[in-house]
Formats: C-alpha cells, structure tokens, sequence
C-alpha cells in the first residue's frame, strides 16, 4: 500500500509506502501524475519519504515498478529520498545510472529540505 500526494503549486509528487508495495499502486500512481505531466509537461520532483524500504507484493509489483520507472523518469526533474534506511544510500547510487533525474538523499524528517531542494531547480 501506498499514499501519495500531488502538490500541483510545487509541481511535486509526494509517496508515502505504507507496507508491501502492489501492482496496484503503481497504477494509483500513474493515473495520479499523468495528467499533470501531459498539461505542464512534467514534474519538479519525487518525494519518497519512508522509515525503511518495504519491498514489493510479489514479482507483478516489481514489474510494475520498473514499468512507472521507466515511462516516468524523464518527466522528473528531481527525486528526494527522506528516509533514515542505510539502503537509501545504495539506491541513490544505483538509481542514478538508470534515471534521468537527480536523486538525493535526506534523513527522516527533512522533507521540508527537499521540498526546498526541488524547487530551487527551478
């Protein structure tokens, strides 16, 4: 499960993971950002604030993942991952050789600062 949040002010998609991510989500997710991203021509940025990576409900929710992944990431300017999870880290290293945003990390709490971080892109 996943909550989320669009702040069309900011042009930033806030995610929330909840347990288990499912198919589902991902598909919650896209109906959520696609309309704003075909009438602004995208987003400023990702927020993914999370204590710890919850995983993925079986092999079609990382399916789906890879799929929002790969029809979304050149209309993200920016990703902020707020979260105190060691593997944030790992996956700012490793998500940046197969997006075209920039993705940073910030610890819990901070999603104030990437906020802040998004919008000065602009």
């Amino acid at each position: 499960m996943i909550a989320y949040s669009l702040d069309a002010e900011s042009s930033i998609l806030y995610v929330w993971p909840k347990s288990a991510l499912e198919k589902s989500d991902f598909e919650e997710l896209a109906s959520a950002a696609d309309p704003y991203i075909e009438k602004k021509g995208g987003l400023a940025g990702l927020i993914i604030e999370t204590p710890a990576f919850p995983g993925w409900d079986g092999l079609g929710a990382l399916a789906a993942h890879f799929r929002f992944v790969r029809d979304h990431h050149k209309h993200i300017r920016r990703i902020g991952l707020v979260t105190d999870a060691a593997a944030a880290t790992v996956a700012e290293r490793l998500a940046s050789h197969f997006v075209s945003a920039e993705i940073k990390h910030f610890p819990a709490g901070q999603r104030e600062a990437a906020k802040q971080w998004i919008v000065s892109a602009h």
